[in-house]
């Protein structure tokens, strides 16, 4: 009895070893297919190291002022009579923009008119009898002086209907109008706006420490919310001698470049709020790599280097970097790369280091320095 049971167990040992053995054999096989298997390569798009020269600026909240602009008023009062114009056109210097009634000042022009005829015959008269001394140089003076008199009444009666008549000082584009035809206005009164926008005129604070940075005619770029597609340059054409005590800046006036025909059309309105940059002479050479090629993290920002795999083929080596200023679709590395080296710019989130890439370079978006959104 004792025999068989030993036996039995015996035989139960061999089995459980036996099926251990080929759970072993399986389980090894499999380890051993695992560590032969690797992940397909990751398709990837790439951009070489570049070595570029960046410009050094200054950057400024600008507002815009017209070349020259002023509200034009009444020098006289009376009652408007017509409007030539509707408001928000252009106009040229001496234009009529606004006729005022001269119903009453026509009439004593007609009367100062008869007065000056008369006063010169009468002049006349008495310069022929004084020539031949008939009359005192008393009464020839008398008769020089109405004659002067008639003359100054007559002009300054011309001159009051000459202030009735309205006109552009100079060439510019008009606002909204601020009277109606048959209001009564007071001198002063003020009629409508006139800006002569080309050239226009730009002004900024900068800092008193940057006065060591600018000069007059500097260069400068201007880029505004009303043009968002758009950028203007222009030159600085005057700093300012005083410097503000309380926020310790220096006010700096530029001038855009002209905009010839196309200033109306331009969006450029004066008191508009603007964006200026102040283009200084010295360039800062740079390392950049395209902003999507960067693995922002908390630990470090990383990119992924491409390099030559030993089997053949292409592997991502992942390089932490340091980076400095971004420009448009760029960004500065200071530290990690060289030019000439090429990383991968489109699919980094999908990379680890070491993995195997295959380059697709069809239709990878190209990086700019003046990005434009596409809503298309």
């Amino acid at each position: 009895m004792i025999k068989r049971f030993i036996l039995t167990i015996f035989g139960l040992l061999l089995l459980i070893g036996a099926l251990g053995g080929i759970k072993g054999l399986q389980i090894g096989a499999l380890i051993a297919a695992g560590e032969e298997m690797r992940p397909p390569p990751t398709t990837v798009a790439s951009a070489t190291v570049e070595a570029v020269e960046w410009e050094n600026s200054i950057n400024a909240i600008g507002t815009l002022e017209a070349g020259q602009g002023i509200m034009i008023t009444a020098e006289a009062p009376g009652r408007v009579e017509r409007l030539r114009f509707n408001g928000g056109e252009s106009v040229r210097a001496g234009d009529i923009l606004v006729q005022q009634d001269v119903s009453s000042e026509r009439s004593q022009l007609g009367q100062a008119q008869s007065a000056l005829n008369l006063a010169n015959s009468n002049f006349k008269r008495v310069s022929r009898l004084y020539n031949n001394k008939v009359l005192s140089r008393s009464e020839f003076d008398a008769a020089q002086s109405q004659q002067r008199s008639a003359q100054a009444q007559l002009d300054g009666i011309q001159v009051a209907i000459d202030k009735k008549q309205i006109v552009a000082p100079f060439s510019g584009r008009l606002g909204l109008s601020l009277v109606d035809v048959g209001q009564d206005v007071s001198a002063g009164v003020s009629i409508v706006s006139l800006q002569a926008v080309d050239p226009m005129l730009v002004n900024f604070s900068l800092p008193q420490q940057a006065l060591a940075k600018v000069a007059s005619g500097f260069p400068i770029r201007l880029t505004t919310d009303a043009a968002p597609d758009q950028s203007f340059d222009g030159k600085i054409n005057a700093i300012n001698t005083q410097i503000d005590s309380v926020t310790r800046s220096v006010l700096v006036q530029a001038t855009l470049d002209s905009l010839g025909d196309s200033a109306a059309q331009s969006g450029l309105l004066p008191g508009m709020y603007s964006r200026v940059e102040v283009l200084l002479p010295e360039k800062s050479p740079v390392i950049t790599v395209p902003a999507t090629a960067v693995s922002f993290a908390t630990y470090g920002d990383s990119v992924f280097v491409l390099e030559e795999a030993d089997g053949g083929g292409l592997t991502a080596r992942q390089q932490f970097v340091q980076l400095g200023e971004r420009r448009g679709d760029f960004v500065a590395v200071t530290k990690g790369l060289e030019a000439g080296q090429r990383v991968v710019s489109e699919g980094v989130f999908k990379l680890r280091n070491g993995a195997s890439v295959v380059l697709n370079e069809e239709g990878k978006i190209e990086p700019s320095m003046t990005p434009k959104p596409d809503n298309t």
